[in-house]
């Protein structure tokens, strides 16, 4: 069972998203060692240089200040596209095809973590021991998410609690977060030449095989989401949907007989998740309900139109375990950021290299798209993987120039207090436990809550049902920053 401890930190520092310590530290020069495993180790807020130094200390106990706003502007991001995508549908997830402020979520966390990682694991002394607590940290992670993602929370407006066993959602996105934090953190500890770093040569040759493992998964991703036989298949139609009337509740059979097909009905991605998930376990409100086919609000959920496909209420998960494979390359190549931050001690060199990194990512997204092979967050296409990681690196490239190199701080303390503690913000605020909480305590009605009646008031002073969501957002957004900076003043952190 996943288990969060809340601990008093003495600074603060750099931490894996999602994913921190708890065990005593014990310092060695500029490496701190918790029983075993390295981290990289930071230094408090207060001590980093002020704004008239050209070029800040490269002393690797300052902290990374840039990776908790990054982790910040994330989450965040995560609450504003979730409650306000209703409001605004162009800035939700895409209905499959093409991208959107939404799809870039997962990819930034994904990213996040790979930067964290060689970080973390900079130097590891004992090997055994680090990847014995990567393990079990990958355990608890999964874990919870299970919890949070697996039904036993049924969402605002939904006064219930509970999940059927054998239909509980088994992936997620802390499940996913874990999957790529898992590999990226063994080849971190595990694939790494004793090569001295003096050159562009020497860097690629140390990180060779994780170069390598990485190019492999790709190409294993590619290998079967193009080349695995989709069978025709059946799936029970939910007596929950409210739309289910137009098929009749039972079972419902899509053709399909193909290779090669990225379209909802019939790719590879969602045949192994049913193959090997089961169908009852794979998210029951898919994204491509929205789509035209599916929805007569497209690009928002709404009604089926006359004579839409079956297939439109068949469960489809979003973190599936074939996409998730290609996501974790999405950490490999955080790692890949990472190791330039470690090796690379001029801050100006280290924006340039971010930048020149980045670039080439973003073109090959675009060229792979232009050639055929299409954006989808669902599949976690090849092209959709090379443009969100590229826009990563240009994220955290402008915040690490703003923040660690030109130390303009205060604007962004709110999402540096979020990025601290980006765990419990995810589980209280995005995964909507905390309003769920609220919604259950009401006067009289179940429509009479704090939540319900905050949205309403915004509503009502702004004339604007949209505008009045969004402005209800963005002061969830501050509170929740708020939280996380009272939080960060008693220096107590949520971990894992």
């Amino acid at each position: 069972m996943a288990s969060i401890v809340v601990v008093t930190d003495t600074d603060g520092g750099d931490r894996t998203p999602l994913l921190q310590n708890s065990q005593p530290e014990d310092s060695r020069g500029d490496v701190t060692v918790r029983d075993g495993e390295t981290v990289y180790s930071t230094a408090p807020v207060e001590e980093l240089p002020d704004k008239s130094e050209s070029n800040i200390s490269t002393d690797p106990k300052q902290r990374l200040v840039s990776l908790d706003v990054f982790r910040g502007i994330t989450i965040a991001l995560m609450i504003l596209v979730d409650d306000a995508g209703k409001a605004f549908p162009s800035i939700n997830h895409a209905p499959w095809f093409g991208v959107t402020i939404a799809d870039f979520v997962m990819p930034f966390f994904l990213f996040g973590v790979g930067v964290s990682v060689s970080l973390v694991f900079k130097k590891v002394p004992n090997k055994s021991a680090a990847t014995k607590k990567v393990i079990l940290r990958t355990i608890k992670l999964f874990l919870l998410g299970v919890i949070l993602q697996g039904g036993y929370f049924h969402g605002r407006g939904h006064l219930t609690y509970g999940v059927d066993v054998e239909k509980i959602r088994l992936m997620g996105v802390l499940q996913r977060i874990a999957i790529g934090y898992l590999l990226a953190s063994l080849l971190e500890i595990w694939l790494i030449n004793n090569t001295v770093v003096d050159s562009a040569v020497a860097f690629v040759k140390r990180y060779s095989f994780q170069l390598a493992a990485g190019i492999l998964l790709g190409l294993l991703y590619m290998i079967l989401l193009y080349g695995l036989y989709v069978p025709n298949w059946t799936f029970e139609v939910s007596t929950l949907s409210i739309t289910s009337s137009l098929f009749g509740v039972g079972t419902q059979t899509v053709q399909c007989g193909v290779r090669s097909s990225l379209e909802p009905p019939c790719n590879a991605v969602g045949f192994l998740d049913r193959f090997l998930l089961g169908e009852h376990h794979l998210y029951q409100r898919p994204v491509y309900r929205r789509t035209k086919e599916c929805s007569v609000n497209s690009p928002d959920y709404g009604p089926l139109p006359p004579n839409s496909p079956a297939w439109c209420l068949a469960p489809f998960d979003p973190e599936g375990i074939l996409s998730s494979m290609m996501a974790a390359i999405t950490c490999l190549i955080g790692l890949h950021y990472g190791h330039i931050l470690v090796h690379c001690k001029d801050q100006m060199q280290r924006v340039i290299l971010w930048s020149i990194l980045s670039l080439p990512l973003l073109i090959v997204g675009y060229l792979l798209n232009v050639v055929g092979v299409p954006f989808s967050k669902p599949l976690y296409t090849l092209s959709y993987m090379f443009i969100t990681a590229g826009a990563s690196g240009i994220f955290l490239t402008i915040i690490f120039y703003l923040v660690d190199v030109k130390c303009i701080r205060k604007p962004m303390v709110i999402f540096q207090w979020m990025g601290m503690n980006a765990l419990i913000i995810y589980a209280l605020a995005a995964s909507d436990v905390f309003p769920e909480a609220l919604q259950g305590l009401y006067w009289r009605s179940p429509e009479n809550n704090l939540v319900d009646f905050s949205e309403r008031l915004w509503q009502t002073l702004l004339h604007s049902e949209k505008w009045g969501t969004l402005a209800f957002v963005m002061v969830e957004i501050l509170f929740w920053g708020l939280v996380a900076g009272f939080l960060h003043k008693k220096r107590v952190y949520i971990k894992i």
